[in-house]
């Protein structure tokens, strides 16, 4: 065993073909999930995430024009973890931030609260037990955000959707089980090729990049991970 899994006591996490009621061992709130350690403790996103708005000062403060390297700073803050809902938000503010230094047109700081509101609502987990992962879906709200997209557009609806896709393809051709590094990486890179492509706003990409979180997955794919030194 390294590193962390359960926040409370470090055990190994356990998913559940059935959601159950469970209470939060931090704030003590009750509701449903299929995750909990196996000693039984359950952490809440809210309580998961707790310190998130940090990232909105490193946000405005940045001038860079290459998402990765935003991206590498916020999963460095301390309400980051190794995996968790945070990376929800976190890859699509650091497109935003990229988008908006490198000259897309957008209120950045109304931008990345609207990129928290949303992002916060996509649950832990659910690129095993949803099909479709957080950090692809909040590239799909990087889109629609820049965009002004609503469920009922028309070209900007489509651009979201394909955006989600495209990440989503990628990270099912490497497959499973998941690394939220691993995962916000690839949605970052696709998001770049992306907004270029179809956005007409190009961002700095990384020449490599090379995984520093290897040591404290305990689920890491190794050789299979295109990132893995």
């Amino acid at each position: 065993m390294k590193n962390e899994e359960c926040l409370i006591c470090k055990q190994p996490l356990e998913y559940l073909e059935q959601a159950e009621k469970m209470e939060c061992a931090l704030c003590h709130k009750v509701e449903e999930s299929n995750c909990r350690c196996v000693e039984g403790h359950y952490v809440c996103s809210d309580c998961h995430m707790s310190g998130m708005d940090t990232f909105l000062g490193v946000c405005l403060s940045d001038s860079s024009k290459n998402p990765y390297e935003i991206l590498c700073k916020l999963m460095a803050l301390p309400f980051c973890h190794m995996h968790g809902p945070e990376h929800h938000v976190l890859v699509g503010a650091s497109l935003l931030t990229a988008y908006h230094n490198a000259g897309g047109v957008l209120d950045l700081q109304k931008a990345l609260l609207e990129m928290q509101n949303r992002g916060r609502k996509v649950p832990g987990g659910i690129c095993g037990l949803w099909g479709s992962c957080g950090a692809a879906v909040s590239t799909g709200i990087f889109v629609s955000i820049v965009t002004g997209s609503s469920p009922l557009s028309t070209e900007s609806w489509g651009l979201c959707n394909r955006m989600t896709s495209r990440v989503l393809a990628k990270e099912a051709d490497i497959g499973g089980p998941r690394c939220c590094k691993r995962n916000s990486s690839l949605a970052v890179l696709e998001a770049i090729d992306f907004a270029a492509e179809y956005l007409g706003v190009q961002m700095e990409k990384p020449e490599q990049i090379r995984c520093e979180y290897s040591h404290k997955n305990n689920q890491c794919i190794k050789e299979r991970c295109p990132f893995h030194k």
